[in-house]
């Protein structure tokens, strides 16, 4: 594996000796955060992990992957340097054993709360959602079946970028590495009295680590803003991508012959307009969402067994859209109701060509109405403790499939330093239109109900002084009614008949004690029943260093162990057993940046190198794919 020239890598590191003035950077510097943000509690005693943009830039994130790897409970796969494979396990991730089904999904990918998804298959496309235009990420570990409703097993919500200070700036971002990789981003922003707005475009290519690995992701994102009154306020923001990732196959060495073969390009297009008003009232507030999403998944050069030829084809189309209503009622300090509804409209098509032969599944729609409320309440105990129990519940209301009640309950004590929290809640999963494309015939999906999962989750964290916290937490979740095929009759049908159980241990310790550096470790411990569940390893960790060495030079590290683990997605079958097996490997990665500023000039900016895999592991995340050794990028920004 070529890592950068060192001359190129001396280049990057030459590059601030053109500006005489070192200056500090307000928008660019990361002050001794860890490697992975806060976690905290939600209104319903739910535990949220954040990631922030700055954290974003420091992992060197260059996909959702790369983002969350380091998350405790979260594992990924892919097998591409740049572009994630939607066909298969070439764009995935699991949190705390969910999102394993294959066609189906049972995480939620949004971006300002609106799902992002395609229609028939269900399952997210990874690349759809853009890291670049992140200002946060915020990963909820457990069911979040009153905000946001259906497919909400576990939640990855991407809040989008915006200029949040008056005045106007902007970045840009230059990359090169291993592979042939490159990344370019521009962004800028404006705010005024009235106005604001933001714009960025972003590209990413890669000729890939093996033949075939190559991929490339582009994508475009604007937003205007009014501020209309002191209550009132509105914006507008299109999101658009475009992607695509091939399949290189897996090592012949690594598989037997009957496997070596690869599943084409994965091509993905999708636009995505939000629009949203918003009003802030003393004791209320609220907002009003509509969105549409369309887009186009052009799967080519699938493996066709028979004749042993990439001929086969999927061409599928989507378009969803709808509308959120939430208020926010505030009536006496410590007390907090929610309520809202949903109209979600979801309507898709595709066409196929297989061996020749040609097929199709015709555009077909489907609605999904929701209206949900919670309300949390905080009472003093005394010796200052303070106690927050919360409920809430959605119904929600399927044109095809029976209604569902999601209930949720939470309960948070704290005295400032120590927090207790324990939860519980129901996740619905309604079934995708894949249920009523296949398998042809009847396939009696109109007898199917939704797929549950009941979440328990208790837990403490404790600050020890200003510099360490520590948190600990116990969840299990029981999965119920998953949707399989069943054999006889043949064509099989659809029956809601299997069950599964995920339950473990999660712990994480900050430690700031300097402005200067920051550290952070956390391990997972899990277990799965069937114990062939894929992508919940016994044992997974990640760890993170941040210091700053000098005013100008910033080291961030970060690492995470991924133990033995079934791969392969969990098929809807009756009799499906994953029999391949992983083995664990440990990754390591650094980025080394030097801040510098030309005042004279108005630009700011960092260069930096970074390292992925240093220890140059040999492991895998799709079994038979080899993953990049240790690999290398050089990179620099300016801002104004």
């Amino acid at each position: 594996m070529k890592l950068p020239s060192p001359l190129l890598l001396l280049s990057a590191l030459a590059l601030p000796a053109l500006a005489s003035d070192v200056v500090r950077l307000d928008d660019l510097e990361v002050a001794a955060t860890p490697i992975v943000g806060e976690t905290r509690l939600d209104a319903l005693a739910s535990k949220v992990t954040a990631v922030t943009a700055a954290q974003l830039v420091e992992l060197n994130a260059r996909d959702l992957q790369s983002a969350l790897r380091r998350v405790p409970g979260v594992v990924v796969s892919h097998f591409n340097p740049v572009g994630s494979f939607g066909g298969t396990e070439g764009g995935a991730v699991f949190i705390r054993g969910m999102g394993t089904a294959r066609p189906g999904a049972e995480i939620q990918l949004s971006i300002d709360g609106v799902p992002s998804f395609n229609s028939i298959w269900t399952h997210p496309i990874l690349d759809m959602l853009n890291v670049d235009l992140a200002r946060r990420i915020e990963v909820h570990k457990g069911a979040q079946p009153v905000l946001y409703g259906n497919m909400a097993f576990a939640v990855v919500d991407l809040a989008p970028k915006f200029r949040e200070q008056p005045g106007q700036g902007g970045a840009l971002t230059l990359t090169t590495g291993s592979f042939g990789t490159w990344s370019a981003a521009a962004e800028g922003g404006y705010r005024g009295e009235k106005l604001d707005a933001y714009v960025l475009g972003s590209a990413r290519a890669s000729d890939g680590h093996r033949a075939n690995a190559d991929g490339r992701l582009r994508a475009g994102y604007v937003r205007l803003g009014w501020t209309l009154d002191e209550r009132w306020s509105a914006h507008v923001f299109y999101n658009g991508t475009s992607n695509y990732a091939d399949d290189p196959g897996p090592d012949p060495a690594r598989v037997p012959p009957a496997l070596q073969f690869g599943s084409g390009r994965f091509a993905d297009d999708n636009d995505l307009v939000v629009a949203t008003v918003t009003h802030r009232d003393p004791g209320l507030e609220g907002s009003l969402k509509a969105y549409s999403s369309r887009g186009k998944l052009d799967w080519t050069g699938q493996y066709h067994a028979p004749t042993a030829r990439n001929e086969n084809v999927t061409v599928t189309e989507y378009a969803n859209r709808g509308l959120r209503l939430r208020e926010t009622l505030r009536p006496a300090a410590g007390t907090e109701i929610v309520g809202g509804v949903d109209l979600d409209r979801i309507a898709g098509q595709y066409r196929s060509l297989t061996g020749g032969v040609a097929g199709s599944f015709p555009r077909t729609a489907v609605r999904i109405d929701s209206v949900y409320a919670a309300v949390s309440r905080a009472w003093a105990l005394g010796r200052g403790w303070t106690v927050r129990p919360s409920l809430g519940a959605r119904q929600l209301d399927h044109s095809v499939f029976a209604d569902e009640l999601a209930p949720q309950a939470g309960l948070v004590a704290t005295d400032g330093t120590t927090e207790w929290h324990v939860s519980a809640a129901r996740g619905v999963n309604f079934p995708g239109l894949f249920v009523m494309a296949i398998p042809p015939g009847n396939n009696r999906h109109r007898e199917l109900s939704a797929e549950t999962v009941d979440h328990a989750e208790m837990g403490v964290s404790r600050r020890l002084g200003e510099a360490v916290r520590v948190e600990v937490s116990v969840f299990r979740d029981d999965g119920a009614d998953r949707i399989v095929t069943s054999y006889p009759p043949f064509p099989p049908v659809w029956k809601n008949l299997a069950d599964f159980r995920t339950e473990g241990v999660e712990a994480a310790v900050t430690w700031a004690p300097r402005e200067a550096w920051a550290l952070y470790a956390a391990v997972t411990a899990m277990r799965a029943t069937p114990d062939d569940l894929p992508y919940v390893p016994e044992w997974s960790g990640s760890a993170g260093l941040n210091w700053r060495l000098t005013r100008a030079v910033r080291l961030s590290v970060d690492g995470q162990y991924v133990g033995a683990r079934a791969v392969l997605a969990r098929n809807r079958d009756l009799n499906a057993l994953n029999a391949a097996r992983l083995g664990s490997y440990v990754l390591l990665n650094a980025r080394l940046a030097y801040t510098f500023g030309a005042s004279a000039w108005g630009l700011a900016g960092e260069c930096f190198v970074a390292g992925e895999n240093l220890g140059d592991a040999d492991y895998e995340q799709k079994f038979g794919y080899p993953m990049p050794g240790a690999s290398g990028t050089v990179g620099v920004s300016f801002s104004w």
